[in-house]
């Protein structure tokens, strides 16, 4: 990221009749960021997505997409700008390397550069032993990877991602998100993810935002989100022989509230963060065998309970 925002929305909201289905969005999302927008399905994100990219009027607000008005100047906006739905469509009884062709003609991009452009970009996400196979014959794993192909044919400054993993084997996950990962930290591309998957989201996205009932509740970092919840408080340990866990060691460093056992677990309360290495240390010198380490209130799916579970979605942040 360098700090410059190419993305800015100003209280942008979305009415369809009596339903509100984006309420007063406040975003900015700097150029080279990899964002994610997390929510349930109904909570807005697609709807967002489609006003930035000028297929969709909103009913007030202001939109800027590098600089432009996506509503007063969606030609130039879809010109700079992919997108990948959810459900991607291509013609089955072609080849991934003649679906390609297709949307370059549609791009107008010039015949002289298309081969060499195909080829390097079914290289990219690892369809190059696969170009001339029927698309009809692809796993979906293998579409949404020639969907980001597909987006990635007129080289554009921002790419839309929505549920990009959606119905992914673990194996199939892991190839496109390490090819979204490069888009962001290798190409600079600004990327914004659409998704309900936390720990997808969190493996690659540089921020989130955590959308509910078309409101941004929460934007930041992590460690941001954590903080504002009053995240990193407890540590969750499974150790063996219990009967071992220096309790009164523990107990006496500086941060820690409380001890005590939840099923098979023992739970520290207090600066998680700060203690873990402490006590980590401690239990190796009594020889015992951790087997699991939680810093609760840590990770997305912690920060994201707490917002629908606990209230914290009536603030917005």
């Amino acid at each position: 990221m360098n700090g410059q925002n190419i993305i800015e929305i100003q209280n942008l909201t979305k009415r369809y009749g009596s339903i509100t289905a984006v309420d007063n969005l406040n975003l900015s999302i700097s150029k080279g960021e990899i964002f994610g927008l997390l929510g349930p399905n109904g909570a807005g994100k697609t709807t967002t997505i489609l006003m930035l990219m000028g297929l969709s009027e909103p009913t007030s607000g202001s939109i800027s997409v590098a600089g432009l008005n996506p509503t007063r100047e969606p030609i130039k906006v879809k010109r700079i700008v992919g997108y990948m739905p959810d459900s991607i469509g291509f013609y089955g009884d072609m080849t991934g390397r003649e679906n390609l062709y297709y949307t370059a003609k549609l791009n107008r991009i010039p015949e002289e550069r298309q081969d060499d452009l195909i080829d390097s970009l079914l290289a990219k996400v690892g369809l190059k032993d696969a170009a001339d196979r029927k698309v009809r014959e692809y796993s979906r794993g293998m579409r949404q990877r020639l969907g980001v192909a597909d987006v990635l044919l007129k080289d554009p400054e921002v790419v839309f991602l929505d549920e990009p993993t959606l119905g992914l084997d673990p194996e199939g996950t892991a190839e496109l998100l390490d090819i979204i990962t490069e888009l962001g930290k290798k190409e600079g591309k600004t990327v914004l993810i659409s998704s309900h998957l936390l720990h997808q989201v969190q493996a690659i996205c540089d921020r989130v935002g955590i959308f509910v009932k078309g409101k941004l509740v929460a934007a930041g970092t992590i460690s941001e989100l954590a903080q504002k919840i009053g995240g990193e408080r407890a540590i969750e340990i499974k150790a063996s022989p219990i009967e071992a866990f220096p309790s009164d060691v523990v107990r006496s460093m500086p941060g820690v509230n409380s001890i005590s056992m939840q099923n098979d677990m023992i739970v520290i309360d207090g600066a998680g963060q700060e203690l873990a290495p402490k006590i980590v240390r401690e239990l190796v010198a009594q020889n015992m065998d951790i087997y699991h380490l939680k810093i609760c209130g840590s990770d997305l799916d912690d920060i994201y309970h707490r917002y629908f579970q606990e209230g914290g979605a009536s603030s917005n942040g």
